[in-house]
């Protein structure tokens, strides 16, 4: 939480360093991370792709460590029916680097809403002095995307 609380009001650029072929798309479009509203108890970080702002990644203090919240909205706001998927740490991770493997929430919403492999997602995130880091893996599957926390974009 200090390390991303201590980003807070910025925008980075980053790009995709995985190769797994289902994130050509995004691979190709402009990646920018803000990170905004800032407290000590939560931190959430709009993630742009290309001109979709759909997502925000919701990083949040819990009792037993820290959550992830994936909320995913529509243009017109209205929240969509894959959002608040994520997790709760399960170890004590690092002050660079947390996993949050998928919640029973989250793998309820996924084998409803016809999403089974994603049952077993653990998604991480880093942040060193120069890159931040946002990783989902699970098994056939990883994607990860890299931020240059070095140099801060305007928009």
């Amino acid at each position: 939480m200090a390390r991303l609380n201590a980003l807070c009001g910025q925008r980075f650029e980053g790009r995709v360093v995985s190769t797994d072929a289902a994130d050509a798309d995004m691979a190709g479009q402009r990646l920018v991370m803000h990170v905004r509203d800032c407290g000590a108890d939560e931190v959430r970080i709009p993630f742009a792709v290309g001109a979709d702002r759909s997502r925000t990644w919701v990083v949040s203090r819990q009792e037993t460590g820290l959550r992830l919240k994936h909320n995913h909205r529509h243009e017109d706001g209205t929240e969509d029916v894959l959002s608040q998927y994520g997790g709760d740490t399960q170890a004590a991770g690092s002050a660079s680097r947390q996993e949050f493997p998928a919640d029973a929430f989250s793998k309820e919403l996924f084998l409803t809403k016809g999403n089974p492999a994603s049952v077993t997602n653990v998604w991480a995130m880093e942040a060193t002095e120069t890159v931040f880091a946002y990783e989902l893996r699970r098994p056939q599957r990883f994607f990860r995307v890299e931020f240059d926390l070095s140099r801060p974009v305007a928009k």
